[in-house]
């Protein structure tokens, strides 16, 4: 017998990239998601005839008036409308692996350089909800499909688009590399879709994972460590896919530091000996990363004979690292990173001297465009001031640093460690002039 059920009323695909939109289905707003259907041309009439429901019913979930919430009727929802069921929280329809594609040329504002421009839009006011669902829209897909095969399509270009964005933000605002890195993370899915040989498999993995990551590095900085963790959790899942333990590594060693800027120095270094255990004991960039990281979180969680014992190692093994591993990326370890994972650690054990020294070198070795790096290191800086004594100097050199930042600097990882050195200070000079003007500062 035919099949006499009614065709689906597909959405247009731009809809997907459409941050609205997005969030709207994530969430299960249908409300939005019905009302944007009908400003693309589907009426609630063919919306009710391929999901089964009455087309007031859909009227009325349009204006608010009704809800849908039972799982089958959202499940024919998504079918009716083509709606991949991640983005709904179902498992993936029957459908989703049989659907055409469009051609990558269609007009349907799903092209790069327009998906490009959506994240730039949404990121320009900041980590918002509708950025963040934004983001979310670019890690899903590949996330999903980190379990098929691959084909290697342009793997080349984002393997070098990879290696060029480890080279850091080079004065651009984070939210712009952000746009710029989740839009090219993207492309990866056509190539995690299609059957290819093990060696295409592993290239495609690694620069998943190495771009993940760095996603994963850039909403660090810019304080949305929730979201951090999720992006270094598909770079972890990546790395471990690709068979690349030093990668692994080196994605563990990265979210160790989350934990580490943000308050949980024991949940740190956790992470950091798993980075160790993955990294062995040869001289590479993953394994001083993290000795080096390991230090900060054990001098943070007031374990100094530890913290030694890891900058030691990360000191002996800095030393035998080759060139290609000395290179200043964020996927490597250069002698100026060293310097400022160094300094963090000095710093927070009070051994001030070594310290600054530490501080010094790094700047040395920083790019004038720095601006992130430039900072920490002053507040460091700032920090070793306290630890000898002089409170009032601390205070005042991190207020010039906060009020010297350009607005796209001020907030996350810059603001957080200006945080602890205010909570450092005891609460009996908290009334001092310097003190209060530091507390004012941060908390505008």
């Amino acid at each position: 017998m035919d099949d006499l059920r009614p065709s689906p009323a597909q959405i247009p695909h731009r809809l997907l990239s459409d941050p609205r939109f997005v969030h709207a289905v994530q969430t299960r707003d249908f409300t939005t998601v019905f009302a944007m259907a009908r400003e693309h041309g589907i009426s609630y009439y063919r919306i009710g005839e391929t999901s089964g429901m009455k087309a007031d019913r859909v009227s009325k979930v349009a204006r608010g008036e009704a809800t849908v919430t039972t799982l089958d009727a959202i499940e024919r929802v998504a079918d009716a409308l083509r709606i991949p069921g991640a983005l709904l929280g179902l498992a993936a329809r029957p459908w989703e692996n049989s659907s055409p594609r469009p051609h990558p040329e269609s007009d349907d504002g799903d092209d790069p350089m327009n998906r490009r421009q959506v994240l730039r839009g949404a990121l320009a006011a900041g980590l918002t909800t509708t950025a963040l669902a934004a983001l979310t829209e670019s890690r899903q897909p590949v996330d999903l499909a980190l379990t098929a095969d691959t084909s290697p399509a342009d793997l080349s270009d984002l393997e070098t688009a990879a290696e060029a964005y480890g080279y850091g933000y080079h004065g651009q605002p984070p939210t712009r590399v952000l746009a710029d890195l989740a839009s090219d993370f993207v492309n990866l899915r056509p190539l995690l879709d299609s059957p290819q040989p093990v060696a295409t498999r592993i290239r495609v993995c690694r620069t998943a994972g190495q771009m993940s990551g760095m996603i994963a590095i850039v909403l660090h900085d810019l304080g949305a460590r929730k979201e951090a963790r999720k992006w270094f959790a598909t770079a972890s899942k990546a790395a471990q896919e690709s068979g690349d333990r030093q990668l692994h590594a080196w994605v563990l060693a990265r979210e160790a530091m989350v934990p580490i800027n943000y308050g949980a120095p024991q949940a740190a270094a956790l992470l950091a000996e798993q980075a160790r255990q993955a990294a062995g004991n040869r001289p590479t960039a993953a394994a001083t990363l993290a000795e080096a990281v390991a230090a900060r979180a054990y001098a943070l969680s007031h374990q100094p004979d530890r913290a030694r014992e890891a900058l030691t190692a990360a000191d002996m093994l800095m030393e035998r690292l080759d060139a290609s591993a000395r290179a200043d990326t964020w996927l490597t370890h250069g002698e100026q990173k060293h310097h400022v994972h160094l300094s963090h650690a000095l710093t927070a054990l009070g051994d001030t001297p070594r310290a600054r020294e530490s501080q010094q070198r790094a700047l040395e070795l920083s790019a004038p465009t720095s601006t992130m790096t430039r900072s920490l290191l002053a507040i460091d800086a700032a920090a070793c001031f306290h630890h000898d004594g002089d409170t009032e100097q601390a205070c005042q050199r991190a207020v010039a640093i906060l009020a010297a930042l350009p607005d796209a600097y001020r907030t996350g990882l810059v603001h957080h460690r200006a945080l602890d050195l205010y909570y450092s200070i005891p609460a009996q000079h908290r009334e001092e002039s310097a003190v209060r003007e530091l507390h004012d500062v941060l908390a505008a």
